[in-house]
């Protein structure tokens, strides 16, 4: 180790020193010293730092001059009278070490310090393992200025990490590690709310937070009443030396404990090096399934080895449960087998977290593939009740993508039933069918189905749909293909010429509680109405209400009252005006008598000529509805339709 060595000789230049020393006092006022630093060739400048809130800073500067080297410390703050011993200590400043180089006392008035040191160049200083303290006395060492030198000055790379609240003291913050230019690093600790007087064990563990591992690297504590440790790493634990570079590259995390006595409780945590979080995450909903009030998210965050932190966070978890938890393959409507087990989530915390490398049977996984994975999320009861689900959602292709849209499911054959079919887009392109109903008996179960065609013509079965369930009203359907196995994808579906059944049970198909026409021949909102007449005092009057389709067609929809029971009435469109009288354009669906409705779906005039919505409206015609197959003769509900309407 170096000794300090001032030079005796050479008094011609010490002179020079003493008459500049001179001239600088004499250009400062008393009050305040001009700390500049004019550059000086070669010279190495370090600065000298705060310390103890002692409101003393400055720089010191090594440069050589006629073969030796001169350390001049300058700082701003001190006072007149005061003389501040300064020296050379071994080791970083965290570390601290004995005293290796004395400088001459830094003169509060000047606030300078000029010292010869002829055993060390400038090469020593740029390689030195130390740091200079600045003290306030020689019976007061209270360090007032201070900064690490040569080998031990941060490079300025530098890289931080997030330590994340780990419990309700709401503790966290972050660590930074800074290169020194040996190789070494500086880590400093930073966080926030520790109580006053507190001591907070950390230390670098092996491995991911989530799988856990032994303590590889101690940290000087954090001090509770500023939440910091700084500490020096040069080595590992055992004694194997390690780099700033080989800390980014470290396959670890952070633990700060509460304390020395409950290091089994961590109060704040985070992943660093390998395991670091590059910012690609995906998050899915859980949405609550068997228990009131469990719902949450899934986030998977990709790190920088790849590897894959999986966070299950869950609301309304009971104390002291532990649920397990999978991701499966399919669609949660259509179920499948486990593929990827996860850490339980803790019923205390609600959560869990998990570091994904492989599905359980080893095939390899990334968040690209994630994004595109058929499969979802089961959280469940206990391992003794994994058939009570308390959380679930889709994930990668089958996530949904916000593009819906929903039918109305009107009321047929049983009062009272009715509600909605939503078809909802994956990112698959595939769908969800969700059909919701009220007024359905508990206990029932209702088959359902995508037919061919509009509702008033009929149409073969295409697509069978998860029957209705009685008590809830509920069905959900994905939806890949059609009944014969050809693909069908979610955009295909909203043009689809079809309409949707809900039967009354699956030995009376021949009930349609429920139905509604879809895709094409969904209605778009825009609709007529024309008054059908009483006609020869047969007290049959109401309505005929044209609706437009998707697709430019229309529904004619037939609504009367007073006719007969068992009743069978023919009905058309006529040629001209009711006045006029004409020949029939366009058959009808003949009018129930039990129900006074007739609905018939018109894409073309009976000449096969095609007729849209909007040519009907201006169509130069009249309905008619006739008292039977056998006597059409006798009309006993009439009206003026299209342009003879708007001519009125």
């Amino acid at each position: 180790m170096f000794k300090d060595y001032f030079s005796k000789s050479n008094s011609y230049f010490r002179i020079s020193l003493a008459l500049l020393s001179l001239l600088f006092v004499w250009s400062c006022e008393d009050d305040e010293v001009d700390i500049g630093d004019p550059p000086i060739e070669g010279a190495i400048t370090y600065q000298l730092a705060e310390r103890n809130n002692s409101g003393i800073n400055g720089f010191i500067k090594f440069y050589e001059v006629e073969g030796a080297v001169e350390a001049q410390i300058k700082l701003a703050g001190t006072e007149s009278g005061n003389m501040y011993p300064a020296h050379i200590h071994a080791n970083s400043a965290v570390e601290t070490g004995d005293i290796e180089v004395t400088f001459e006392p830094v003169d509060g008035r000047t606030g300078e310090s000029i010292t010869t040191l002829t055993n060390l160049s400038l090469e020593d200083i740029e390689n030195y393992d130390g740091y200079v303290n600045v003290h306030l006395s020689e019976s007061d060492l209270t360090v007032i200025a201070q900064s690490d030198i040569g080998s031990n000055e941060l490079t300025g790379n530098a890289q931080g990490y997030d330590l994340n609240l780990m419990t309700e003291d709401s503790i966290s913050g972050t660590i930074l590690f800074e290169e020194r230019k040996n190789g070494s690093t500086k880590a400093t600790i930073s966080v926030d709310n520790t109580p006053d007087g507190g001591s907070h064990p950390a230390h670098i563990h092996q491995n991911t937070a989530a799988e856990g591992g032994p303590i590889a690297i101690s940290f000087n504590a954090v001090d509770g009443s500023t939440g910091m440790s700084v500490t020096n790493i040069r080595a590992f634990d055992n004694g194997d030396a390690v780099t700033y570079e080989q800390l980014l590259e470290y396959d670890g995390y952070v633990n700060v404990h509460l304390s020395a006595d409950q290091l089994g409780i961590v109060v704040s945590q985070g992943d660093i090096g390998q395991n670091e979080l590059s910012g690609e995450s995906i998050t899915y909903d859980l949405e609550e399934r068997a228990v009131a009030g469990i719902s949450g998210t899934i986030t998977f965050e990709e790190r920088v080895n790849e590897e894959i932190l999986a966070t299950i966070m869950l609301e309304g978890t009971p104390e002291d449960g532990s649920h397990p938890a999978h991701i499966h393959q399919n669609t949660f409507v259509e179920g499948g087998g486990i593929v990827l087990t996860f850490n339980p989530v803790n019923g205390n915390t609600g959560m869990s977290r998990t570091n994904i490398i492989s599905f359980d049977d080893g095939a390899e996984i990334s968040i690209d593939a994630l994004e595109d994975y058929d499969g979802y999320v089961n959280v469940h009861l206990s391992s003794e009740q994994l058939g009570v689900i308390v959380a679930q959602g889709d994930i990668g292709a089958n996530e949904l993508t916000g593009e819906s849209v929903t039918y109305n499911l009107d009321e047929r054959a049983v009062e009272g039933i009715s509600g909605t079919a939503t078809l909802y887009q994956r990112q698959s392109g595939n769908s969800l069918m969700v059909v919701e109903l009220d007024g359905t008996p508990e206990g029932g179960s209702h088959p359902s189905h995508i037919h061919a065609n509009t509702a008033a013509e009929g149409g073969s079965i295409e697509v069978s749909l998860t029957p209705v369930d009685g008590t809830t009203g509920k069905s959900m359907t994905t939806i890949r293909q059609f009944d014969d196995g050809t693909p069908v994808a979610y955009t295909e579906l909203l043009d689809y010429d079809g309409y949707i059944n809900v039967h009354l049970s699956s030995s009376a198909l021949g009930t349609i509680v429920a139905q509604g026409d879809m895709g094409q021949n969904a209605f778009n909102g825009n609709s007529t109405v024309y008054t059908l007449s009483e006609v020869n005092g047969s007290g049959v009057s109401g309505t005929a209400t044209f609706f437009e389709r998707n697709n430019g067609y229309t529904l004619v929809e037939i609504m009367v009252d007073g006719t007969p029971a068992l009743g069978n009435h023919p009905a058309h469109i006529h040629f001209n005006a009711v006045e006029e009288g004409g020949g029939i354009a366009i058959d009808l669906t003949n009018v129930d008598g039990d129900t006074g409705i007739s609905r018939t779906s018109i894409v073309a005039q009976n000449n096969n000529k095609d007729i849209t919505y909007a040519q009907l409206l201006e169509f130069d015609g009249y309905i008619n509805v006739h008292l039977s197959p056998l006597d059409l003769a006798t009309i006993v509900s009439q009206g003026n339709i299209g342009s003879n309407v708007s001519a009125e």
